[in-house]
């Protein structure tokens, strides 16, 4: 199994940057593919980025160029790294994790809060 704690969040204006974290602990050797996701009041929860064990990285449309997606090994821990903020980036941001042992199961931190002011 691996836990996910999410942090960073937070107001800031339009313009701003944000970097999130999501530290991971328990069977992390077997965690591929990390990715950040996020939610905003009424909608479904959508992608954000991925970056797998090999540091390949994949973004959504909306936050190309905006957004970087990294990870640190050594400290278990996955960063969104999240420039030219907009008020359309306001949401609930969630890490996930995929645990591969023969099969892959997903993983879910309880995520941090991103708003966005004009």
């Amino acid at each position: 199994q691996v836990q996910l704690v999410e942090s960073g969040g937070g107001l800031v204006q339009a313009g701003g940057s944000l970097r999130l974290s999501c530290l991971l602990s328990g069977d992390t050797g077997r965690v591929h593919v990390m990715a950040w996701y996020r939610q905003a009041p009424g909608k479904q929860r959508e992608f954000v980025a991925q970056i797998t064990s090999g540091d390949s990285t994949n973004y959504a449309d909306g936050v190309k160029g905006r957004f970087t997606i990294a990870r640190d090994n050594a400290k278990n821990t996955v960063y969104l790294q999240m420039d030219s903020l907009k008020p359309e980036d306001t949401a609930v941001y969630i890490c996930k994790a995929a645990h591969c042992w023969g099969t892959c199961v997903d993983y879910w931190g309880q995520g941090t809060q991103v708003t966005v002011s004009p």
